[in-house]
């Protein structure tokens, strides 16, 4: 049976440690599918059986790395905690050593400058950024390299210039050159850090809204245990102001509750005595207790993370470019590194000569007519100039923000591809029935006399039927103390009963064309019988969501065709879809056609969005482009989708379109400013012309600006919903004036 799995990996520094971590999940026997997320420092592994967490641990040690059991935001507090004290003692020691550098080479007598420097030097790159050379060791003891393995090279080469000049070669010593660079690879770090932690804070909200305890309520009284001890059964007790534990249905009071942060929806809403709660949501104005119905990896709250960080470990297929460069960008760096060393080296005076009049311009240039000075030089500079972080991080950190911006509207994205398919969306496919309507039919209209409203009540609340349920619900208010006899279910006629002395029949009405002025409109007639005469009947409807019709206007603005496929009868289907302005539609669809429907419009060489709720969707849903389920359909359904609405109408997928819109377009300038950094970069560098500190401080910068490109992802949604919104009312503005022109 196949199996998901979350792992919490420590010790990576860049994308080809999550390469490496990924490689080594993926040989353990039962694992078909992993992807690790350098963002998160996470793992996502789907298995076709059970693997043990020992089997998972030793794969990661394996290479280097581990696996913590502790909670992630604990772990990230801790690196980063880490991270800024060895931040700040670099610097406390690099900056003086960098002003007795500048006052030496300017002349100034320094005195025990050599041994100064060399110290000093030392204690930045060997105790500073200790971290930094543990993860080059363990890279290169397991026969593999990472961004760790750059620094090292360059700041322990600068530091060994020290050495060998303290016991009298004759070169130019690049000590606090090598502080520098571990000083400020340190501080692109603390900031990349600080910037990925508040890019993530969307899953850290939904990581807060876990109780750690719950009040039990029992026969000996009320008693206050952690949240893990709450079993599905339990009795839990909520006060106002306090956050409902655990999934259940509420068993006695009435509260405004808040599932903002949940469902994505602003508005508190009423709950009382058999209204189901999440665990999460906020009890704001009254005392409830409810009867827990999940708890642990079932509970919605739970799920909602499991699928949200499922998505942000998951890859897009424009990632596969990125990580077949970074498998062999750092060797190929180093490389590059020592045979530009070897030709500066060797043709020294040639080189030196054509590149003369450049380097006299740039200020930070080494100007020296020792040649093993300037090849050490050039080394280091090639070395720390590259960056496969800024590449590492180019997907995932976008993917971060963009799933974390889709889960605050209420929109979960299990299947991270979907961000880049959505572009290419030229139709979508609505079911009716609980996706354009609420799912849920109600009494629009009535002429039933008041006396026998109450019997009426007391037959249709003993059936589950829909239409019965109903009535019974719209009757609510009505009560009587007289017993339903002889109550009988006839299939395809209604309901029969006896109460006292007269004979009931509520069901299907004798003469359907006595209704035409309803069924015309799409509604259902219920009529009812006593004693054989017609006393009155029901029109009930399923109504159309509020925000149908929006969001078809909004689908249309995205350039993309909406279509409704449904079971339901072609009368109610065009009824419903000249509502909401739908012009293609396909009624009285079987469940086994609707996938054939998808098919037929891949067929145009666009992509399909299928949206829908129910069983009968399932199979459509899994055979369109990008299936989006409506959260309070089917398990199957939801199972089957790609994107869940946890709450809230179908604008919601106009949302989800603009978020991976924006989300993609930020994916790709994170890779075309990667990829162009390094191409300009590093021909520079090889040529002499870039210094280390400068080439430490760009490579940090990039990936700052990496991260700070995917944190904007939010304004960009805005904007450019913005835009789209104003294009369309243009459009629909023009189209009027055109229209009245025409006339």
């Amino acid at each position: 049976m196949e199996q998901k799995k979350s792992l919490k990996i420590t010790g990576m520094t860049c994308a080809n440690c999550a390469r490496i971590v990924e490689k080594s999940l993926l040989k353990i026997d039962g694992v078909k599918f992993a992807a690790v997320n350098l963002a998160t420092n996470t793992a996502f592994v789907i298995t076709e059986k059970e693997v043990s967490d020992d089997v998972f641990q030793k794969a990661v040690e394996s290479v280097g790395y581990g696996i913590s059991n502790e909670p992630i935001e604990a772990i990230e507090e801790k690196r980063l905690r880490r991270i800024k004290h060895n931040t700040f003692t670099a610097l406390f020691v690099t900056i003086p050593l960098m002003v007795l550098m500048l006052l030496h080479m300017a002349g100034e007598h320094i005195p025990f400058f050599k041994e100064i420097e060399l110290i000093f030097s030392a204690i930045v790159i060997f105790y500073a950024g200790r971290d930094t050379i543990r993860g080059a060791t363990i890279a290169l003891l397991h026969k593999h390299s990472n961004m760790d393995t750059l620094i090292f090279f360059g700041a322990v080469t600068a530091w060994l210039t020290n050495v060998i000049t303290y016991f009298g070669v004759d070169v130019h010593p690049f000590g606090t050159i090598g502080a520098m660079i571990v000083s400020l690879h340190l501080v692109g770090r603390y900031i990349e850090s600080s910037l990925r932690d508040k890019a993530s804070k969307q899953v850290k909200e939904l990581l807060a809204l876990q109780s750690k305890e719950a009040r039990i309520v029992t026969d000996k009284g009320e008693f206050l245990v952690p949240i893990d001890a709450v079993k599905q059964g339990h009795v839990v007790f909520v006060k106002p102001g306090e956050r409902i534990p655990a999934d259940g249905i509420i068993i006695e009071g009435f509260s405004l509750i808040d599932e903002s942060m949940i469902t994505g929806e602003s508005v508190p809403v009423e709950k009382g005595i058999n209204d189901e709660v999440v665990g999460g949501a906020l009890n704001l104005t009254g005392a409830i207790k409810l009867r827990v119905t999940r708890v642990g990896e079932d509970a919605f709250l739970s799920k909602m993370l499991s699928l949200v960080q499922e998505a942000q470990g998951a890859k897009v297929p424009i990632q596969q470019l990125a990580d077949t460069i970074t498998n062999y960008f750092v060797p190929t760096i180093i490389f590059l590194a020592l045979l530009s060393a070897a030709f500066w080296y060797f043709n020294f005076d040639y080189l030196n000569n054509l590149t003369h009049s450049i380097r006299m311009v740039l200020p930070w240039s080494l100007h020296t007519a020792d040649r093993p000075s300037f090849a050490v030089f050039v080394f280091l500079t090639t070395v720390v100039i590259a960056c496969p972080c800024a590449l590492g991080l180019a997907t995932p950190m976008a993917l971060i923000v963009g799933t974390s911006l889709a889960a605050k509207k209420g929109l979960l994205i299990r299947n991270a591809e979907a961000i880049q398919t959505v572009k290419s969306v030229g139709y979508v496919l609505l079911d009716k029935t609980g996706t354009i309507t609420y799912g849920k039919p109600r009494v629009v209209v009535q002429n039933i006399p008041e006396e026998e409203k109450p019997k009426i009540k007391h037959v249709t609340k003993l059936s589950a039927h829909p239409l019965s349920k109903a009535i019974a619900e719209y009757l609510d208010g009505y009560d009587t103390h007289q017993a339903v006899e002889e109550f009988e279910e006839i299939h395809g006629r209604g309901l029969k009963a006896r109460i006292g002395f007269d004979e009931y029949l509520i069901g299907k009405p004798r003469d359907s064309s006595m209704y035409e002025e309803y069924t015309s409109k799409g509604m259902s007639i219920v009529e009812v019988h006593k004693n054989g005469d017609v006393i009155g009947f029901f029109a009930l409807e399923d109504t159309v969501r509020e925000d149908a019709k929006e969001a078809i206007r909004r689908l249309r603005s995205h350039g993309i065709i909406p279509v409704m496929v449904t079971g339901d009868n072609e009368k109610t289907a065009n009824h419903v879809a000249k509502i909401v302005g739908v012009d293609e539609v396909y009624a009285s669809v079987k469940p086994e056609e609707k996938m054939d429907i998808v098919r037929k419009y891949q067929s145009t060489g666009k992509k399909v969005i299928m949206v829908g709720d129910g069983i009968n969707d399932a199979a459509a849903l899994k055979a369109a482009d990008i299936g989006i389920a409506i959260g309070s359909g089917s398990d199957l359904a939801i199972d089957s989708a790609d994107i869940i609405l946890t709450k809230g109408g179908i604008s919601k997928i106009a949302d989800v379109i603009s978020i991976s819109k924006v989300t993609f377009s930020a994916i790709r300038t994170n890779l075309l400013f990667a990829f162009l950094y390094n191409i300009i970069a590093i021909p520079l560098a090889m040529m002499g012309l870039l210094h280390p500190a400068i080439a430490e401080g760009a490579m940090a910068m990039s990936s700052i600006t990496v991260i700070l490109n995917s944190m904007n992802i939010r304004k960009k949604f805005q904007k450019f919903e913005n835009f789209v919104n104003t294009s369309s009312c243009c459009s629909y503005i023009f189209g009027r004036s055109k229209n009245a022109k025409n006339t």
